[in-house]
């Protein structure tokens, strides 16, 4: 008889039981609940992110097919299609939310080391918004046009490890930059965003919490230049100047100095203008950093790849949200699962193996070792190299 865990099992190792108890406490997610917790609504949700299940008759049918090794699983109750999706459709999403939140520190002090490029001594993150289309006639809550509804992903990615670290769903009518209201403010930090989010007032506010930001101008930006400083031409820096707004709106919503870099992409050919509000970096890392905010383009692309978040397996707003908090949970559990187990293969890598093992008995350390899945060279590796 086979002994030793499940390998599903051994993945929920990771996720702190005593702090997912408290997330269901504070929001009375258990309350009235005589069967299926909140806990066997988390696996079997997480199940069907790390198995790549379809629907919710899909969980059911294979769960349901290994229905002896659902104690072992962590599963107290007999899993049913219209049981789950009233859970999905009544239990508040915050409770998976705050979880999510709780795993993020944790994550994020495993990947400090990491790097990406450009040396900094405190956080720089990335900032964007990805769209996740949706049927209007399914999610009317969510309309984004006359014939089609949609909902919003506000990100804000650390780029050292790609760990999300400030996540807001709206639905796909708010404008990226009213996320700046919500956003926490890190001093010392800098922030790297496209030029949807370029707000003079907003970044006004970030410069005097101290905060750093590198963002791409609008082409009829109005402006004064004050200094040029010299820069190499051969790297691709055409100028680095310090200048002041001269447009009435620009100059009262943001009264200071800028930093304003020019630089042409040698491959690209294209040029582009980023402004920042700092002055101590050389004008190579502004532009580094700005070319590092493809990271949220390319963490947004994985996880639609690799994730359950373009289908879901509710209609509801409440269930919608839960299935993404979920599959948030599960990214942060099988990243903070990589580094504590000194697995070198990537997070693609550990997922497709994951997808096809959950039900197997074998260390997981055995598992994802294994010299043949490291040295796989895959699309999906080299899309997200960053995971690697």
């Amino acid at each position: 008889m086979a002994t030793g865990k499940l390998v599903f099992s051994q993945v929920i190792d990771h996720l702190p039981l005593h702090t997912f108890r408290q997330c269901v406490k504070r929001y009375q997610g258990n309350r009235k609940v005589k069967s299926f917790t909140c806990l066997d609504q988390f696996l079997c949700m997480a199940f069907a992110q790390l198995t790549y299940r379809e629907s919710l008759r899909d969980i059911e049918a294979c769960l349901r097919a290994q229905s002896n090794k659902l104690y072992h699983m962590g599963i107290r109750s007999q899993v049913s299609r219209n049981t789950l999706a009233n859970a999905n459709k009544v239990r508040d999403w915050r409770i998976y939310a705050d979880l999510a939140h709780s795993l993020i520190p944790v994550a994020r002090s495993l990947y400090l080391d990491e790097d990406f490029g450009i040396e900094l001594d405190q956080a720089a993150y990335a900032l964007d918004a990805t769209t996740i289309d949706l049927c209007l006639t399914l999610f009317p809550w969510a309309e984004f046009r006359q014939t089609k509804s949609a909902i919003k992903l506000h990100t804000l990615l650390d780029l050292r490890g790609s760990i999300p670290t400030f996540i807001y769903i709206s639905d796909g009518k708010e404008h990226e930059v009213a996320v700046f209201d919500d956003l926490p403010l890190e001093a010392g930090a800098t922030y790297v965003m496209d030029r949807g989010y370029l707000d003079y007032f907003r970044l006004y506010r970030m410069t005097k919490a101290h905060a750093f930001f590198v963002i791409r101008a609008k082409k009829n930006m109005a402006f004064r230049r004050l200094y040029s400083a010299p820069v190499n031409r051969e790297t691709g820096l055409l100028c680095d100047q310090t200048v002041k707004f001269t447009g009435h709106y620009a100059t009262r919503d943001y009264p200071e100095k800028l930093r304003r870099v020019r630089v042409r992409d040698l491959e690209t050919d294209k040029t582009i203008v980023i402004l920042s509000n700092n002055f101590t970096l050389p004008a190579e890392s502004i532009a580094l950093l700005y070319r590092r905010r493809w990271y949220i383009e390319q963490f947004f692309r994985w996880i639609k790849q690799n994730l359950r978040i373009k289908s879901f397996y509710g209609t509801s707003e409440n269930a919608v949200k839960t299935q993404i908090w979920i599959a948030v949970t599960v990214y942060l559990l099988v990243a903070i699962m990589k580094k504590r187990l000194k697995i070198e293969a990537s997070l693609y890598t550990i997922l497709q193996i994951l997808s096809v093992t959950s039900f197997e008995r074998i260390q997981l350390n055995q598992l994802l070792v294994d010299a043949d899945y490291t040295a796989a060279s895959t699309e999906n590796d080299n899309q997200l190299f960053l995971f690697n």
